[in-house]
């Protein structure tokens, strides 16, 4: 049955992905460095388990966004960033009536929060926020910013890297950027990366 679940689970991330095609292979880049750096903080078991499929959900609020807003290639106005920014509350309002998935509700519902408190949908800061999201967020941010987008193209990773280590203690936990950055360093792919 776990099987049958987590094979759902695998089908929503990709039917998402098709909707929106800027996230093509964000999933599965999210999910790998996700477990990584949640086993190198010495997350195992059924937590890990629970954070893969937070991880896989992350955006699934975005299906209950337009795709005139989600697949636009300029900026978004005030008002569709409202609608935008609204992808955590879908995704918890969804998923929250599912048994099985409420102890992974924590990534997709507050993945956009911030350390310093600035994030959305609730504006709660530093610990606060479930681990599991503070994991996230970094990786999240990592793999967006070396990635194209249609309205960038992806940034070098040196300047990701230094985006990552200006935004600790303001967007991430210092304790998690440190983890993040060891685990980069320790990497036997670190060239790729």
């Amino acid at each position: 049955l776990t099987l049958a679940y987590d094979a759902t689970i695998e089908g929503w991330a990709h039917a998402l992905e098709l909707k929106d095609m800027e996230t093509e292979g964000h999933s599965r880049r999210v999910v790998k460095m996700t477990m990584d750096l949640a086993r190198s903080m010495g997350i195992s078991g059924e937590k890990l388990a629970h954070i893969r499929r937070g991880a896989l959900l992350h955006d699934i609020g975005k299906m209950g966004v337009p795709d005139s807003i989600l697949q636009k290639p300029g900026k978004l106005s005030e008002g569709e960033w409202e609608i935008m920014r609204r992808h955590p509350v879908y995704a918890y309002e969804w998923l929250s009536r599912i048994q099985y998935l409420v102890p992974a509700l924590e990534i997709p519902y507050s993945h956009h929060e911030r350390w310093d408190g600035t994030g959305y949908p609730r504006g709660i800061k530093g610990e606060q926020i479930p681990l599991e999201a503070r994991i996230f967020a970094i990786i999240d941010v990592w793999d967006a910013l070396n990635s194209d987008r249609p309205y960038r193209k992806a940034w070098p990773k040196e300047k990701a890297l230094a985006h990552i280590k200006e935004q600790s203690g303001k967007h991430f936990d210092p304790e998690v950027v440190v983890n993040f950055l060891d685990m980069l360093e320790n990497s036997p792919t670190r060239q790729e990366l």
